[in-house]
């Protein structure tokens, strides 16, 4: 065999883990963006040393062994991710000051197809899907590296504790007091049950939930969109460190500092295991639609009790693959409706 075909063969063979491996990087350092730069990393770093790799593993583990080990290097500067209520106390309405905090502060969203390779088991799509939704995700970055790899080796990707022993090189007693600790840390969180009633897939009632959100977000009804929203629906905007608790907040931001919003279209996708829609505002300038936001929403007892509205969009949409412009529709704005 030549050495092109033995390149292609390798390749291909890496590959095949993409997904996979971005998904296990993006739990690890809650940036869709460095989950890319570490995957791109660990397939180069085992391109070039396939040589060495002499099968005495699978290539998945060794392909995990070393994406643990970017990742690792990666988070050696303590970084952590965090979503807005993470940070700061709600803010009142009357004090609602829109401040930006720097991209690596914020947990960021992430499509789904970049994360969650296509299974057969509902039962292993159902987990993979929990594991990447914000509030597991804001949990995570809670726990030190090194508890982090060995809980989502153990609990999301199952992984026995001899397999992850090896993989970080140590033994069997401390990844299972690294897996204990990590899992007391997690069932101290006030908002373990927040993203725990998505069903997959929706269930009629969720569907019935965001057509409704869709028509009250889309008309700027505000009495339709805060009968959707649970008493303590908490909304969020990053890079702003604002975020607002309650239909009265959340509705009255949305008509005063977020009126331009008003005539706005939403689009479908399907984030962090999660609903959630490609937002587009009224562009006064240019016609049609501009890209405003990616929404990600959580729901729970038939309402709304997380609205996320992550606004670069000049990260965001390309991210998603979303037209960066939407034309209006013939007729658009004399829909009295």
């Amino acid at each position: 065999m030549g050495d092109g075909m033995a390149t292609a063969e390798i390749d291909v063979a890496l590959e095949k883990h993409r997904t996979e491996l971005t998904g296990y990087c993006y739990r690890m350092l809650g940036s869709s963006f460095e989950a890319e730069d570490a995957v791109q990393d660990t397939l180069v770093r085992a391109w070039r040393s396939h040589e060495g790799f002499e099968g005495r593993s699978s290539l998945r583990s060794w392909l995990y062994r070393i994406a643990t080990n970017v990742c690792l290097d990666m988070l050696a500067a303590g970084n952590k991710r965090a979503r807005p209520m993470d940070l700061t106390a709600a803010t009142p309405l009357a004090q609602a000051a829109l401040s930006p905090r720097p991209d690596h502060t914020w947990l960021e969203p992430v499509p789904d197809a970049r994360v969650l390779p296509s299974v057969d088991d509902p039962a292993e799509a159902a987990i993979a899907k929990e594991s990447v939704r914000l509030a597991f995700m804001a949990a995570l970055q809670r726990l030190p590296p090194r508890q982090r790899a060995v809980l989502i080796l153990r609990e999301v990707l199952a992984w026995r504790a001899s397999e992850v022993a090896e993989l970080l090189e140590t033994s069997v007693a401390s990844v299972n007091s690294a897996l204990q600790r990590a899992r007391a840390t997690l069932a101290d969180r006030a908002d373990a049950g927040a993203e725990g009633e998505v069903s997959d897939p929706l269930d009629e009632e969720q569907q019935k939930l965001l057509e409704r959100y869709v028509k009250a977000f889309e008309g700027y009804d505000m009495t339709a969109l805060t009968a959707l929203l649970h008493e303590d629906a908490v909304m969020t905007m990053p890079p702003f460190d604002l975020w607002l608790r309650g239909p009265a907040d959340i509705t009255g931001f949305m008509s005063t500092l977020g009126a331009s919003c008003a005539g706005s279209r939403l689009l479908p996708v399907r984030a962090n295991g999660l609903p959630g829609f490609a937002h587009y505002k009224p562009d006064p300038e240019g016609g049609g639609f501009a890209p405003w936001a990616v929404q990600v929403l959580e729901l729970s007892e038939g309402r709304i009790t997380g609205f996320h509205c992550f606004l670069d969009t000049r990260r965001w949409f390309p991210l998603f693959v979303l037209p960066l412009h939407l034309e209006a529709e013939s007729g658009e704005g004399e829909k009295g409706e």
